[in-house]
């Protein structure tokens, strides 16, 4: 297999709903909104920010860490308005020796629980197994997150176990859920979807 180079492109991503798109300084407000809203970075390995240029800096470093081939994040946006509302991608990926990514994800809260993470997630581990050739996807849940854990179950993943101290924030070392989900499996998975949508 040849090794994905995103080259510090960030390729569009759309399903019925929803585009995933690079994002710009233009979306540093509605993002700082996002990011500092403490119910949505209550769990995310996340400084506080205090204004709207901590999140343009933020936006900046994401989109170098896709030139570096170190990470890849899209902004979700609603197509039938074009309002950003959260991001998603992957942490960090491997493709020699292990094939494999970490992904992360967030949403403004007046969107949760109406579906939209499922989707875009259904866009990151396609684009994950179909171009990167993942085999396996990891997602670390700070053990309190109930709704990431549900989320993640809700899609097929599998809780391995707890990573104990395996992050450190500042407010010192934290555990971690490790859950996953293999390409056999989303392909597995998929095939269901698709049989029952039929």
């Amino acid at each position: 297999m040849c090794a994905y180079a995103c080259k510090g492109h960030i390729p569009p991503q759309e399903s019925s709903r929803l585009r995933l798109r690079r994002m710009e300084s233009g979306d540093a407000a509605t993002m700082f909104a996002c990011w500092s809203d403490p119910e949505v970075h209550r769990y995310m390995n996340l400084s506080g920010m205090s204004g709207r240029e901590d999140a343009e800096d933020m936006i900046e470093l994401l989109n170098e860490l896709a030139k570096t081939e170190d990470a890849l994040r899209w902004g979700i946006e609603l197509k039938e308005n074009g309002k950003l509302i959260g991001s998603c991608g992957f942490n960090y990926w491997q493709t020699e020796g292990a094939y494999k990514a970490e992904i992360g994800y967030e949403i403004a809260k007046p969107y949760w629980r109406q579906g939209y993470m499922t989707e875009a997630l259904r866009l990151v581990l396609s684009f994950g197994y179909n171009t990167i050739r993942l085999n396996r996807i990891e997602a670390l849940v700070d053990p309190r997150n109930t709704g990431s854990q549900a989320l993640l179950s809700s899609m097929g993943w599998t809780q391995e176990g707890l990573l104990r101290q395996v992050q450190h924030t500042s407010t010192g070392f934290k555990d971690m859920l490790m859950y996953s989900l293999l390409h056999e499996e989303w392909l597995r998975l998929e095939a269901q979807r698709n049989a029952v949508s039929v």
